[in-house]
């Protein structure tokens, strides 16, 4: 899952779960059963599990291009320059 796949998952989800608990709501609510509500909820919990979870096609359009180990080699971490100030805390007495 790319990162673009993770953002969309994360609305998915969180999108879903508010629908199947206005939608839980408002069928315990009609039907003034608790157990109703739940069982909503409940399902609509495993649905968005399922929705979300499993690594799905349309959540990797976005692959990352690695780079390879030997390019890698050919291009070292930049080391920080010792020149650099960094600020000293002062200290109250």
């Amino acid at each position: 899952m790319d990162w673009q796949g993770q953002k969309l998952a994360e609305q998915l989800m969180q999108i879903m779960l508010l629908a199947f608990a206005v939608i839980a709501f408002g069928a315990g609510y009609l039907m003034a059963s608790f157990q109703t509500m739940i069982l909503t909820y409940a399902g609509g919990v495993v649905l968005t599990t399922l929705v979300t979870v499993p690594n799905w096609p349309f959540l990797n359009r976005h692959p990352l291009k690695w780079l390879d180990p030997s390019e890698v080699e050919k291009h070292p971490k930049p080391q920080p320059s010792v020149n650099v100030t960094q600020k000293k805390k002062h200290i109250k007495k």
